[in-house]
């Protein structure tokens, strides 16, 4: 018999728990993937033409009959919760608070256009309201935060 013996792997096996947080894991980087998205979508392709008074921005308010300090005004709110879309303290309150412009955009859609691209709102509002319901736990936080300030 010789000295050297045959060594056998380990048997790799996959628990459980391993599978259950490999899950947890990808669905967290899915939801930030989605909300990263979102803020460079009301960032950019939204709030951007509102703030430099894009024609085709200008040319929706003057239509609705709002005027340039509306857009401007839902310009600074679109960046705002773009940018606390990436904040984790923030991240659920601006979630809901986009969905609340969602809503007026839709209703405006509704009202003022005819129904024209009404959906694209309830759309957006469909991973707003994932990701405000998924970092939930963060509202206790801020709401320790403002209390303590």
């Amino acid at each position: 018999m010789s000295e050297s013996t045959a060594r056998v792997a380990p048997a790799t096996s996959v628990t459980p728990a391993d599978s259950v947080s490999g899950r947890r894991r990808a669905a967290r980087v899915a939801l930030r993937s989605v909300q990263v998205l979102l803020a460079l979508f009301y960032g950019v392709a939204s709030a951007l033409p509102k703030l430099i008074a894009h024609p085709s921005a200008v040319e929706s308010f003057d239509r609705i009959g709002w005027g340039s300090g509306a857009m401007y005004t839902i310009g600074a709110l679109e960046l705002a919760g773009a940018v606390a879309l990436l904040i984790p303290v923030l991240q659920s309150v601006a979630a809901i608070a986009l969905s609340a412009l969602m809503v007026g955009a839709f209703i405006v859609q509704l009202t003022v256009f005819d129904g024209q691209n009404a959906a694209t709102p309830l759309i957006l509002m469909v991973p707003l309201a994932l990701i405000a319901w998924a970092r939930r736990e963060h509202n206790g936080e801020l709401l320790r935060l403002v209390r303590r300030g």
